[in-house]
């Protein structure tokens, strides 16, 4: 089992879920998390005073599927995702060695 998470743009959440929702993966979490890369922040303005916004609002997708269905998961969040800028995000996958679906004790495969 490997569990995808993508860092992609707030306005991007609607549209990565439907994708992954159009090729049969129906469970995931989002969390709102703040970060940078390469984009680095940007100043704003506020009543007349300039200050620095180091970290930008983006989601986390978390999403553990069978190892076979990966390459779609990530395909799809990938077009979903994109808009072509700077900052757009990253994927990353990893494996995850045990799952245990707290209400009924089932593990692994069953858990999913």
């Amino acid at each position: 089992m490997k569990k995808v998470e993508a860092i992609i743009k707030p306005f991007k959440l609607d549209d990565v879920r439907e994708a992954l929702s159009e090729i049969g993966i129906t469970g995931m979490t989002a969390t709102e998390v703040r970060g940078f890369g390469r984009q680095k922040g940007h100043t704003e303005l506020y009543r007349g005073a300039e200050y620095v916004v180091d970290f930008l609002p983006k989601i986390k997708v978390e999403v553990v599927i069978d190892e076979e269905r990966v390459d779609g998961c990530v395909e799809a969040i990938i077009n979903a995702a994109r808009t072509g800028k700077i900052g757009d995000g990253k994927i990353f996958v990893t494996s995850v060695s045990k799952i245990i679906r707290i209400r009924t004790g089932e593990t692994d495969k069953d858990a999913i």
